[in-house]
C-alpha cells in the first residue's frame, strides 16, 4: 500500500456538503456571529431599481463588499446616496445564496464628514435650483395694501402672536386668515403641504380671498426647521396663486421654503412689517403723489395755453384748421362707404355659409349611417324571423318523428300482453317448426325475461 492511499479516508467518515447546504450554514453562522456590524466605506455602483430597493458596493483601499437597502429602509434617508460618497453603515453580514455572494443588509446609513440633513439640504437646492424654482423672473411683487392676509403657522407661541399684533397695529381693519399647523416632526411638513393645497383651493373658487400668504415659524435647530426644508412643501409652494412671504426662524436661519417664495423675511415679525406698512408712511405716500400730480397739472395746463396762443398769432392756423376738417369729413365719408361694403360681403358670406350649411346636412354621413343602421336591423329582424320559423318546424317534424317511433316500438308492443320468443342461440322464432321436444326458449316479456322448455308443438306448418 503506497504513503498516500494510507492517508485517505474511509467513504463513511466524509462529510460532503452540497453547495446549498453549505451555503446555508454559513449563513446561519454569520446571520448569528454578525447580526448587527457598523462598516465604514465608500459607495460605488449605486443603483436604485424600480422597487426603490437601493443597491451598491462598500469599498475601501483593499476590499470590497456588496450591499443592499432596501426601500422600507431606504424612505427614511433625508439624503439621496450616490458613488463616491464616504459613508457609515450600520446593518447585518449574510450570505446571498442565489450567487453565493457575502452581502450587507443596510439599515441605517450616515455620511461621514457633512450631516445627513446638510448634505440633503444641498442635494434639493441643487435640484430645484437647476428646475428654475429659484429664479427672480417668477418671483411676485406683494400687494401694496392687503385687505386679507393668510397665515400658516403654528397657533401656540410667540411668532404667531408677534405677526398677528403687528398686522392689526398697522391695518386694524385688515383680515388675517389663519391656518393652524405643526412646525416641526415627523408629522408637520405633510401639515404644511395641505394648508398650502387649502388656500390654493380657496384663492381658485374666490380670487379675492387673501391677497397674500405668511408661511413661517420661530427660530429653532436644523432639525427643527427640518419641514420648511422638504421637496413637497417647496413645490406646493410653488402652486399657489397669491404671493407668499417665507418667515423661518432667524435672520442667520436659510430653508429651502426662502429660495421658492416669492419674499424672504428674516424673521416672522419682519415678514408681517414688510407685508403691511405703516399708516404714516401711506399718508406720505399719498401727500407726496398728490403733490407731484398738482404741479404737472399746472405746468402742462400752461404749457399748452402757451402753444395755443403761439398758433393763434398765425394766420396760417386757420388754413390747416380747415384742412383738418376737411380730412375729417372725409374720413367720415370713406369710413361710411366702407361699412357698407363690409355689410355686403358680410350678407353674402352669411348667404353662401347657409348653402353650404344646407349641402352638409343633406350629405351629413350621420343621416346616411342612420339609414344603413335601419336596414341592418330590418335585415336582422327578417333573418331572426326566419330561423325562429325553421326551428318551430323542424321541432314540431322530431316530435311528429318521435311519436312514430313510439308507435312502432316493438317493444311497446310487449305491454299488451305480447312476448317475444329467441332459441337457445338468441334468434329471434317466428314458427315451432324450428324446435324439438326438450328445446330451450327464452322469452322476453314487457318487465324481463323467461326461460323455458318446448313440452309440445302444435300448428307446425308442412
Amino acid at each position: 500500500m503506497s504513503l498516500q492511499a494510507s492517508f485517505e479516508f474511509p467513504p463513511s467518515a466524509r462529510k460532503v456538503w452540497s453547495v446549498s447546504g453549505l451555503l446555508a450554514s454559513l449563513k446561519q453562522t454569520l446571520d448569528r456571529e454578525f447580526f448587527e456590524v457598523w462598516i465604514e466605506g465608500e459607495i460605488s455602483n449605486f443603483h436604485q431599481a424600480a422597487s426603490r430597493h437601493c443597491y451598491f458596493t462598500l469599498k475601501d483601499a483593499t476590499g470590497q463588499m456588496r450591499a443592499a437597502m432596501f426601500a422600507t429602509q431606504a424612505r427614511f434617508l433625508k439624503f439621496k446616496l450616490r458613488d463616491g460618497m464616504q459613508v457609515l453603515v450600520r446593518g447585518r453580514v449574510s450570505v446571498y445564496e442565489a450567487r453565493g455572494e457575502l452581502q450587507c443588509y443596510v439599515e441605517h446609513v450616515e455620511p461621514l464628514g457633512h450631516g445627513a440633513l446638510q448634505i440633503a439640504f444641498e442635494q434639493l437646492k441643487q435640484k430645484l435650483e437647476a428646475e428654475g424654482l429659484f429664479a427672480a423672473a417668477r418671483k411676485r411683487p406683494l400687494p401694496v395694501l392687503p385687505r386679507r392676509v393668510g397665515l400658516v403657522t403654528s397657533a401656540r407661541g410667540a411668532a404667531v402672536a408677534d405677526m398677528m399684533q403687528i398686522l392689526r397695529r398697522r391695518y386694524p381693519n385688515i383680515g388675517i386668515l389663519l391656518y393652524p399647523v405643526a412646525v416641526q416632526g415627523e408629522a408637520a411638513a405633510g401639515e404644511i403641504v395641505e394648508a398650502l393645497a387649502h388656500f390654493a383651493r380657496q384663492q381658485a373658487g374666490d380670487r379675492d380671498w387673501v391677497d397674500v400668504l405668511i408661511v413661517g415659524r420661530g427660530g429653532g435647530s436644523l432639525e427643527d426647521l427640518w419641514p420648511f426644508n422638504e421637496e413637497a412643501v417647496a413645490r406646493a409652494l410653488t402652486r399657489l396663486p397669491m404671493p407668499v412671504v417665507s418667515a423661518v426662524g432667524h435672520e442667520t436661519d436659510f430653508t429651502i421654503a426662502d429660495f421658492v417664495a416669492d419674499l424672504r423675511a428674516p424673521t416672522p415679525s419682519a415678514a408681517a412689517e414688510l407685508v403691511v406698512r405703516p399708516k404714516e408712511e401711506f399718508a406720505g405716500m399719498i401727500a407726496a403723489g398728490l403733490r407731484h400730480l398738482q404741479q404737472a397739472a399746472r405746468f402742462g395746463l400752461l404749457h399748452r395755453r402757451q402753444k395755443l396762443a403761439d398758433w393763434s398769432r398765425h394766420r396760417a392756423f386757420h388754413a390747416l384748421t380747415h384742412r383738418l376738417m376737411q380730412r375729417a369729413q372725409r374720413v367720415d365719408e370713406l369710413n361710411a362707404r366702407m361699412q357698407a361694403v363690409e355689410r355686403v360681403r358680410l350678407e353674402e358670406i352669411e348667404r353662401r355659409l347657409a348653402t353650404a350649411a344646407q349641402r352638409v346636412q343633406q350629405h351629413d354621413v350621420r343621416t346616411r349611417l342612420a339609414r344603413v343602421r335601419a336596414a341592418l336591423e330590418a335585415q336582422q329582424q327578417a333573418i331572426l324571423t326566419g330561423w325562429r320559423s325553421r326551428v318551430t318546424a323542424q321541432g314540431h317534424r322530431l316530435a311528429a318523428l318521435e311519436a312514430v317511433l313510439r308507435e312502432r316500438d316493438p317493444l311497446s308492443i310487449l305491454s299488451r300482453g305480447y312476448a317475444l320468443v329467441y332459441d337457445a342461440q338468441g334468434r329471434l322464432a317466428t314458427t315451432p317448426a324450428g324446435f324439438a321436444d326438450g328445446d330451450a326458449l327464452r322469452l322476453r316479456l314487457a318487465q324481463g325475461w323467461l326461460d323455458a322448455e318446448v313440452k309440445k308443438r302444435t300448428g307446425v306448418l308442412k
